[in-house]
């Protein structure tokens, strides 16, 4: 179910006067920043007794240097090693004796965290989050740096060098992006430069963007928010601010002008196919129109490469199809999964001609409406609870990130609402090139 807030706010609107408007989203917020830099925003919601407290800090991989990957990630690791006053391992201790919990992710254009608790415990919440913030380096150590970078290299193991398929992400990336561009590298890093970092580039990295100025953080769910603020001050406003701001990205851009292709082989049993396209970044012209491109493509069952590749021909086990928005620029990507002793190209053949298709022929309204009401119908999924991924809190410090608006909830689904039939085949057309693009193959190692 919707959140009171919320399912009060559609139901004070008026019936919408079509099927592309809808209801209008009113998710109230107060918003303001201290005086070293925090952006706070506050959302009260009061369906359940919970509170999510959740930071974003704007730095992700794209802010390391080449020679320096990895730093991003392992300060997620970092953070939960115990600060000046939190030792190691209270961090956890003390969140779930009062019935919390907490996570954190890493990507290129930022890292999250949140912790989801009782209402009663804001001031927890607030302490663990402000004394990291401010006093990681006081705890922080050779020690436990290099413990953390063993862990890093471990997971990286895991989730790249010995998992079905893992290393392709890494190819593609190396295959789309120029030397020196932010989103070549991986988010966990390279190996040989998780060796190399020093003691003094990881301080150095946190002082420069793990700083109140470089942060956004949300309180959302049960709380009054006069109080939530006064918390706020109690606990961040003695957090030192950050030396300098930090600068935009400098980076060399990519441009595809050809289809570049590679093979390579992995302990897999079937033969993967990875198409992968530059488009256009989060909320430009062209992203929403690529989100129900992919709905079109692979979203389902009922959608044409599924159907085709899966139940008709059967030479496929299974197909996606995402538009990866990010913040530089984004990339397109069709998969598709063969069938033993499949070819490969046949299924290329396929995908580009459904593809063409739609280059020429914009979908049927039946296709295209169950689309966006599947979009519609996602977004309003994420709006089901305040804490977690995705929740509300997280969702409000996204666009805060992204818009500079925490409340661009309405405007980012306008973006689909908005669309005919005809914009989708407009952007297939201009941004999904069959003669510029990244072709990898996965073959089952002999």
């Amino acid at each position: 179910m919707l959140s009171c807030a919320v399912l009060l706010a559609l139901q004070l609107q008026a019936p919408p006067p079509a099927a592309a408007s809808g209801p209008r989203l009113e998710i109230p917020f107060t918003q303001f920043t201290l005086a070293n830099g925090l952006h706070v925003i506050l959302h009260e919601d009061h369906t359940v007794p919970l509170l999510t407290v959740n930071v974003w800090y704007h730095v992700g991989s794209a802010r390391e240097k080449p020679g320096r990957t990895g730093f991003a990630h392992l300060f997620e690791h970092l953070m939960f090693m115990g600060s000046k006053h939190v030792k190691y391992g209270d961090f956890d201790q003390l969140l779930e004796a009062a019935g919390g919990t907490n996570n954190a992710s890493t990507a290129e254009d930022r890292t999250n965290y949140y912790i989801d608790a009782p209402s009663n415990a804001l001031d927890l919440a607030l302490f663990l989050e402000s004394d990291r913030m401010a006093y990681l380096v006081d705890a922080m150590s050779p020690k436990t740096v290099d413990a953390q970078r063993d862990v890093v290299k471990n997971e990286r193991r895991e989730s790249y060098e010995n998992a079905p398929y893992g290393m392709a992400s890494i190819e593609i990336a190396e295959m789309l992006y120029p030397k020196g561009h932010p989103y070549r590298w991986p988010t966990i890093g390279y190996m040989e430069d998780l060796t190399a970092a020093t003691y003094e580039d990881v301080v150095d990295f946190f002082r420069t963007y793990y700083q109140p100025g470089n942060a956004s953080l949300v309180i959302a769910g049960d709380i009054d928010p006069a109080q939530a603020r006064a918390a706020v001050e109690k606990w961040f406003a003695d957090v030192k601010p950050g030396a300098a701001p930090v600068p935009p990205i400098d980076y060399p851009h990519a441009n595809l002008t050809e289809v570049k292709t590679k093979t390579i082989h992995d302990r897999v049993q079937l033969p993967r196919l990875y198409l992968t396209w530059l488009t256009p970044a989060h909320l430009e012209p062209g992203d929403a129109e690529l989100d129900v491109l992919s709905l079109l493509l692979a979203g389902g069952k009922n959608s044409r490469l599924y159907k085709r590749l899966v139940y008709e021909l059967q030479i496929a086990q299974d197909v996606a199809a995402v538009q990866g928005s990010k913040a530089l620029n984004s990339e397109y990507q069709i998969v598709v999964t063969a069938r033993p002793d499949a070819d490969i190209a046949r299924i290329r053949a396929i995908v580009d001609e459904e593809v063409r298709k739609l280059q020429q022929d914009a979908p049927g309204d039946r296709e295209f409406r169950r689309a966006i009401n599947q979009i519609e119908s996602s977004f309003y999924d994420r709006l089901e609870r305040v804490g977690g991924f995705d929740g509300v809190g997280d969702e409000l410090n996204a666009y805060y990130a992204d818009a500079g608006n925490p409340g661009y909830f309405n405007e980012d689904l306008a973006r689909y609402r908005a669309l005919s039939p005809a914009d989708i085949t407009a952007a297939a057309a201009r941004f999904l090139p069959l003669n510029r693009r990244v072709e990898l193959v996965v073959e089952p190692a002999k």
